[in-house]
């Protein structure tokens, strides 16, 4: 039991690291203030982080982690930050490819191997660390030197993009939440409820707050 515990304590812990990292590396690259956001970033990165370890462990459905992760930092960036669902898309993927090639540098540079990575939980953590350190130090360097992209917002929005928002988070929910209930894990279901409501509802704050 204690054992389990430390695991999953280890694994949110860990995970939420990498998250955060993900989260300013991505902030940065596209020249947005990461500090406005990060408590709303820590809670989706929390339930994110809960889901993953149980489609890993419970379901066994490692494949598909990485997909709702993407999906979740799109929909997020989207209704929290307000980027242009286009640039929302762009960032996340963009930003998840460099993560991922800083991540497996690191993977041979102090393992030599993912099998060697695989071997070991404490490895693992070691990873998740190390990435997000040399992520962090090196975005915020370029952050600070006036590197990044940056667009024109009202270019790239576009019309009805509210209501593309809303259907995109109703038809994410609809399709997991089925896909998860073949695997009678209710859990997840009432993750996804949990992470679309307060997707939706931060979406219509700020709308209303920017109106």
């Amino acid at each position: 039991m204690y054992v389990l515990l430390w695991e999953v304590a280890g694994f949110m812990f860990f995970s939420t690291v990498e998250g955060l990292a993900l989260y300013y590396l991505i902030m940065c690259l596209f020249r947005f203030k990461w500090k406005g956001h990060i408590w709303p970033a820590m809670f989706v990165m929390l339930l994110n982080n809960l889901q993953s370890y149980l489609v890993r462990n419970e379901l066994n459905m490692d494949n598909i982690s990485p997909l709702i992760t993407i999906i979740v930092f799109i929909l997020f960036f989207a209704a929290v930050v307000r980027m242009p669902v286009i640039l929302s898309v762009i960032a996340t993927v963009s930003g998840y490819v460099i993560f991922a090639a800083v991540q497996t540098a690191l993977v041979f540079l102090l393992f030599g191997s993912l099998a060697a990575v695989n071997e070991s939980l404490y490895n693992g953590y070691l990873l998740q660390t190390a990435t997000a350190i040399v992520v962090v130090s090196s975005f915020w360097l370029l952050y600070r030197q006036g590197k990044g992209f940056t667009f024109d917002l009202a270019k790239l929005r576009l019309k009805l993009e509210d209501i593309v928002l809303t259907v995109l988070i109703v038809v994410f929910l609809l399709a997991i939440s089925v896909l998860l209930l073949f695997n009678n894990l209710l859990v997840n279901i009432v993750f996804f409820l949990v992470m679309s409501a307060f997707l939706l509802y931060y979406s219509t704050k700020k709308e209303q707050e920017d109106a």
